[in-house]
């Protein structure tokens, strides 16, 4: 579905923070991306959102290469995006956030609201309401039907968890699982590092931009390596 190869990329000219990242999501798949502060999580993640300008390596989508591509045109390819912050419209309702997500085809936006609002039945009784006055969590599940709303083959969620409850976290995830369970590829920058790798097909920790360890979640949650190494000091991250 999208595969990513030896990826060089950073913010400034001359200063890499990828180097060299490798990362595959087949449909139906919810891979994760873990690691400590500064590893280039979310750069890769943006990278292939077409935010952050690749240096070199490639970004392949169903066997296209979108290396490069921009935002609006990868939406229009079939990538949905979920940024960590301010990634809802606080000021609109929660339909009128499922609009925006789908304003480029306001004719299939019944139809896409329905499929979504099946996908989260919590959905279906809160399109009057503002997203400001949601939860983080709520936002949270808000922020993801909005991306699904353009029926995308690939979601990209960025730090979903972050600075939720651990029962808002459970939430989240759960919601995520529910999304590849569509079929949609779902790959995951996470800080609560235990918890990915509890509920992730597979996943990537990187260190300095690079592909450290990969493996299921489970391989990688029991590797002595990645114990000693990351889980130590990531474990309890985003459990606040």
């Amino acid at each position: 579905m999208i595969e990513v190869k030896d990826l060089v990329a950073g913010y400034l000219p001359n200063v890499d923070i990828l180097n060299g990242c490798d990362l595959t999501a087949a449909p139906g798949e919810l891979v994760g991306i873990v690691g400590p502060n500064g590893a280039g999580k979310s750069t890769l993640l943006k990278a292939m959102f077409g935010q952050v300008r690749v240096r070199s390596g490639s970004i392949v989508l169903r066997g296209e290469d979108v290396t490069g591509v921009k935002p609006d045109k990868l939406v229009g390819r079939g990538v949905g995006f979920v940024p960590q912050t301010d990634n809802v419209f606080t000021g609109l309702t929660v339909g009128e956030n499922l609009e925006m997500g789908i304003f480029q085809r306001p004719r299939a936006f019944r139809e896409r609201r329905d499929a979504v609002c099946a996908l989260f039945p919590d959905l279906a009784g809160r399109l009057k309401q503002k997203a400001g006055a949601l939860s983080g969590g709520e936002r949270q599940m808000v922020a993801m039907a909005r991306a699904l709303m353009t029926d995308p083959s690939v979601l990209l969620l960025d730090e979903p968890s972050a600075g939720l409850s651990p029962q808002r976290q459970d939430e989240v995830f759960l919601h995520a699982h529910r999304i590849r369970k569509s079929g949609v590829a779902v790959v995951m920058v996470e800080q609560n590092a235990r918890r990915c790798l509890q509920i992730c097909d597979r996943a990537y920790v990187l260190d300095q931009g690079r592909n450290a360890h990969t493996g299921t979640g489970r391989e990688l949650l029991h590797d002595p390596r990645v114990i000693e190494l990351y889980l130590g000091t990531l474990a309890g991250e985003g459990d606040h």
